[in-house]
């Protein structure tokens, strides 16, 4: 008897904190298909400010991403996230998504997955259904079709230009040889709004934005920014190269860490700041969190 496993059913599931935190304002983001475009061009800059200030969201799944079921509350669901570690839970991130955006599927042998490697990708199902992917969703693969990819999804079989993905049998055909490579595809994504919570081509925050680089690539790193600092290999400022990442603490670096950049090179990082702003490379020296460097560390290897 196969096992049953909860899926992903939109192309971008946000993760709320609880049942209650979703105004009147995120409706769009709790529907399935979900439009989170529109949702993300409703909200002003206050607005996706409380989504931090107020702690209203936690993280976000892609299209396909498993979760662990845990409980259903009305139309409601607690789950946790395997592929994104936190100290808030061994087994992965907790938090709250409708039932409406998941689906309990039977556990498929996979030979090859096909992940997105444009920033996003129209997914074709059963030549009707449309949805527009985000960079780094990842679906089993049913067969090569000239142009297109078949891939399994849960809800039918559906075609993906193959140029738009990277197919592969193992996490370890992702590993890129360097650092720099991690940095090249953080860059198609300048100018990209940075979104709490955010963990797609929509929208990264800061720990998003890391963790994505890092997981397109075949490294499965810890979801939040405190985390990151705390695994991975250690490295001197000295020996700092491109990919690294460089974490930033109050109280100087001696506090909470609270922000996570990536070194782009040349005394430069790239990361996805705070509400406001976008995806940007800056110089290290006379940023705004200079002083607070507490930690750095290397993944890629």
């Amino acid at each position: 008897m196969n096992a049953k496993r909860y899926v992903v059913t939109v192309s971008v599931a946000t993760v709320w904190t609880s049942a209650e935190s979703p105004r009147s304002l995120d409706q769009v983001a709790l529907e399935s298909p979900v439009d989170i475009k529109e949702w993300l061009h409703r909200l002003t800059y206050e607005n996706r400010l409380a989504l931090c200030n107020e702690n209203l969201v936690q993280t976000q799944l892609l299209f396909g991403e498993e979760v662990e079921m845990i409980k259903q509350e009305g139309n409601w669901c607690y789950v946790l996230i395997p592929s994104q570690p936190s100290k808030k839970n061994n087994v992965g991130y907790p938090g709250w998504v409708p039932a409406s955006q998941l689906k309990a599927v039977e556990l498929q042998k996979q030979d090859a997955s096909a992940q997105v490697i444009a920033r996003k990708t129209l997914l074709v199902i059963d030549n009707q259904t449309e949805l527009m992917l985000s960079y780094r969703t990842t679906l089993p693969v049913v067969q090569y079709l000239n142009e297109h990819v078949e891939v399994e999804t849960p809800l039918g079989r559906g075609l993906m230009l193959a140029k738009d993905v990277n197919v592969v049998q193992s996490d370890a055909e992702l590993h890129p040889k360097t650092g720099a490579h991690l940095v090249s595809e953080g860059k198609r994504f300048l100018d990209l709004p940075y979104l709490w919570g955010g963990m797609s081509s929509y929208g990264f925050d800061c720990s998003g934005f890391t963790y994505s680089l890092h997981k397109a690539n075949g490294y499965t790193i810890p979801r939040d920014a405190s985390d990151q600092a705390t695994s991975g290999k250690v490295v001197s400022y000295e020996e700092m190269e491109p990919g690294d990442l460089l974490f930033f603490a109050y109280e100087q670096g001696k506090g909470f860490v609270h922000h996570v950049a990536m070194y782009y090179g040349n005394g430069q990082i790239i990361h996805s700041p705070k509400t406001g702003k976008a995806v940007e490379v800056i110089p290290i020296k006379g940023m705004e969190y200079e002083d607070e460097i507490c930690a750095i560390r290397r993944y890629w290897t």
